[in-house]
């Protein structure tokens, strides 16, 4: 193991890790549209002697993968991380929503500086893909090397859809919420146990889910000139009223949900009413959209029926006319903590960090781990921290959008330092 690990840890240096994170960042992927970053992934896997494979779902969206074929006497490992972007890069598509403007770390251009690099997507998730890329090629190439047979194959899948989110424009409905790994699982590109690298500096066994919910807020419509005349009820108007309670509502939620990893958030993300050309009237309905948190566990019924019960009490004390409706729903989802990719992501997580694994508590967002696991693969999770800036502030986008070289590097040894386990069989890297 000590040859082996050595040999894939020399591969993996910062020249290459940062040309990796440039590369993936500098190809636009927004969900639906990954083909070309996948193509380039395949090629880069080629170049190291892995059978690297485009796998499409549609004209425009693609998975990319690839396999180093062990003895296959042992347990099969697979690394994964998605390629999609949460937004797109496209001003026509963001702005306003993002911002009043794009900012350069929020387009599909990479940027070095030291030891970051910036650009969409850099940090999550493309600067994790990265990660998985060059220690697979590391990998790939010690094992060619030292003329070593694993017991048992290495896949490496970078997925397509990973975001939480419904199309973008028309076409296929279904190119987010985890639909790239579901499709890589269902043709063949299966493994006993698999590590997700998504942000986190540490070890998850488990994760959330989530639930979508439509509340439709009816009224009348009617015109500006006959407010005075005839009935008159804004659907918009009332909405607010429903969204400020709604919001003091999630807002206690992680407390009602709270387990030992998890606090279950949620939020108003969406709302829609009336016709922006034709502010003259008013719509006969206003259009709220919420994603709310699943404990690992909790079933999207209990949950919708708790909401229900609570939009019940508004319309009583209101007198709003509303329905609710569950729109969509990923299930949260657990790994056995005695599990051997558990163990062994700890183990390797300690020697990479220098210090005693502790897993970080309160956690609330939702990755492809949840599609993995509910397929029946045991699932770690781990990844890096968020970079924060200088003075110590950061939004949201900058988080997404910048990764240090330096943790990738070590995330990289820690994904090596399972690979390598996993050569030598489960059993003997359980020792």
């Amino acid at each position: 193991m000590t040859d082996l690990l050595a040999a894939v840890l020399r591969r993996v240096t910062p020249e290459r890790l940062r040309a990796a994170a440039v590369g993936v960042t500098s190809i636009p992927s927004p969900t639906g549209r990954e083909g070309p970053l996948a193509g380039w992934l395949a090629e880069e896997l080629r170049a190291s002697g892995i059978d690297g494979r485009v796998q499409s779902i549609d004209a425009e969206q693609a998975n990319a993968v690839g396999r180093v074929r062990g003895a296959r006497t042992g347990p099969d490992l697979m690394l994964y991380a998605p390629i999609d972007t949460l937004t797109t890069g496209d001003p026509a598509e963001d702005v306003p929503w993002i911002g009043p403007r794009l900012r350069p770390d929020m387009l599909p251009d990479a940027e070095t500086d030291g030891d970051l690099v910036r650009g969409l997507g850099a940090g999550n998730p493309k600067g994790h893909a990265a990660c998985v890329l060059v220690t697979g090629q590391a990998y790939a190439e010690a094992v060619a090397e030292l003329g070593i047979a694993p017991a048992g194959d290495l896949v490496l899948a970078f997925g397509a859809g990973g975001m939480p989110t419904n199309a973008i424009g028309a076409g296929r409905a279904n190119t987010g919420h985890g639909v790239g790994a579901s499709f890589l699982l269902e043709r063949g590109w299966y493994a006993d146990h698999a590590i997700i690298a998504k942000p986190g500096d540490f070890v998850a066994h488990d994760e959330v889910g989530l639930c979508w919910f439509e509340i439709v807020v009816h009224g009348v419509h009617t015109y500006a000139g006959s407010r005075h005349r005839l009935p008159y009820a804004n659907p918009i108007v009332s909405a607010a009223e429903v969204a400020v309670r709604l919001e003091r509502w999630l807002a206690g939620f992680p407390a009602r949900h709270r387990t030992a990893t998890a606090a279950p958030q949620g939020v108003i993300g969406s709302v829609a009413g009336g016709w922006e050309r034709m502010p003259a009237v008013t719509p006969a309905a206003c259009r709220l959209r919420l994603d709310v948190r699943l404990a690992p566990g909790e079933r999207p019924l209990d949950v919708r029926r708790e909401l229900s019960a609570f939009l019940d009490e508004v319309a009583d004390a209101t007198g709003v006319d509303l329905d609710c409706e569950l729109v969509a729903h990923i299930p949260g989802s657990t790994t056995d903590p005695e599990s051997w990719v558990i163990k062994e992501a700890i183990r390797a997580w300690e020697a990479a960090s220098g210090r005693p694994h502790r897993a970080i508590p309160d956690n609330s967002g939702a990755t492809d781990a949840n599609i993995l696991r509910g397929r029946g693969v045991p699932t770690a999770r781990v990844g890096m921290p968020k970079v924060v800036p200088a003075d110590g502030t950061a939004d949201f986008a900058q988080g997404m959008n910048t990764v240090s070289v330096t943790a990738m590097r070590r995330l990289s040894e820690v994904l090596a330092r399972v690979a390598v386990a996993n050569a030598l069989g489960a059993e003997k890297g359980e020792e």
